[in-house]
């Protein structure tokens, strides 16, 4: 039941993951053919992340009512059908409709699962579920890719990865049974307790530490994913294709990083697994910086600094309850992903505007600067919860 039970949930983060690739791929063709501008793309992933945060920080008041299975199946249920309507879509106006929904549902999945492995699983687990949530995101463009090549259009595409979210939401309603067995369902009314408010979150020690942590974990991972490209071809004088392909590489390192660290993250632990990744991603950072020649140091360091970001961001989800306590881990995880969230949509377009002055020369020491905050931070959060604790017994 157990294996069953975590196949579900992967299955899940899978059909998560599938929507957050698929504009990319479909915009080039997309934004003709509704008239809009290329560059309002970056209107419609605020929507997207604008929704993700409300629905984050309202995660646990919905999963306390409604357990993390039948979540899991509303959330999914509302994404197919967000995804349906922009398979749909005439005009620009119409996608930032069907971008509220989209937004709103994936934040819900995503706090709803992350609280639920980390209450239940251990570090690997934890690991495996976001390497899943990989997966969608790299299979999504094939399938977008299939659907233009084919001559069947951008719609199709979505229309495609809308039917295959219904079917694993049907998967996840027939299931739901054992979800129950497993802590997954509505809470008993003796462990449901009230929802914590944003304040009373805050108020807890070590939360104030533990949100920076994420908005800079996020700013890193965001901004490499946008602007790498640009910056090899523009400050390193690298061929444009072999730019994209090495900075495609960079997602590909953080997939795989998850894979290989959920067979090392019980054995070393949260911490040590944050405290290797931020190592890895200075040397990742420090190849990309040197001034030297092949272009290969510059292109390998960019896999080697998605290998390590791959496990920061499963490594805080899952101490979470370690940290704050099972009874508030519900609470403080979705207020963690909206923090995520934030730094993953404002912290991009600010290296854009400060290279507009600076010259994307620039990018390397942004991204420098918040892995350093990072590690700083996460230290500074271990200290805190161990003379918590310490204080408390």
């Amino acid at each position: 039941m157990v294996a069953l039970i975590l196949a579900l949930i992967y299955l899940a983060f899978i059909a998560l993951g599938l929507p957050d690739s698929l504009l990319g791929a479909a915009w080039p063709t997309m934004h003709h053919q509704i008239g809009t501008a290329f560059e309002n793309a970056g209107f419609i992933t605020m929507i997207f992340a604008s929704g993700t945060i409300i629905s984050s920080l309202l995660s646990d008041r919905i999963t306390r009512r409604l357990g993390a299975g039948l979540t899991t199946v509303i959330g999914l249920t509302v994404l197919a059908g967000a995804i349906f309507g922009i398979s749909t879509a005439s005009s620009f106006w119409t996608l930032i409709i069907w971008a509220v929904p989209y937004g709103l549902a994936a934040g819900t999945i995503d706090a709803a699962l992350n609280n639920y492995v980390a209450r239940h699983y251990s570090s690997r687990y934890m690991s495996w579920l976001h390497a899943f949530w990989g997966v969608g995101a790299v299979i999504s463009p094939y399938i977008m890719g299939y659907a233009l090549t084919r001559n069947m259009g951008w719609e199709h595409g979505y229309f495609t990865v809308s039917m295959i979210q219904v079917s694993v939401a049907l998967l996840l309603l027939i299931s739901l049974p054992l979800w129950r067995k497993k802590g997954g369902g509505v809470p008993p009314a003796e462990e449901r307790g009230e929802a914590l408010s944003l304040r009373q979150v805050l108020k807890i020690r070590g939360v104030k530490l533990v949100l920076p942590a994420f908005f800079a974990y996020t700013a890193v991972e965001a901004t490499t994913m946008l602007w790498a490209s640009s910056y090899l071809v523009y400050q390193r004088g690298i061929a444009e294709e072999i730019a994209a392909r090495h900075a495609a590489l960079f997602f590909w390192g953080i997939m795989s990083g998850r894979f290989l660290g959920g067979f090392i993250a019980d054995k070393f632990g949260d911490r040590n697994m944050i405290r290797g990744s931020v190592v890895i991603m200075l040397m990742g950072i420090t190849m990309i910086i040197l001034p030297v020649q092949p272009d290969i140091v510059s292109l390998a360091g960019l896999v080697v600094l998605g290998l390590g970001c791959s496990t920061v961001f499963p490594s805080i989800i899952h101490s979470t309850p370690h940290n704050f306590g099972k009874e508030n881990a519900r609470a403080i995880i979705g207020v963690q992903m909206a923090g995520a969230y934030t730094g993953s949509t404002l912290m991009p377009p600010l290296l854009g505007q400060i290279a507009r002055v600076t010259g994307i020369g620039f990018y390397p020491i942004f991204i420098l600067v918040f892995t350093g905050l990072l590690l700083l931070i996460t230290e500074l959060l271990n200290r805190t919860v161990d003379r918590e604790r310490k204080n408390y017994g």
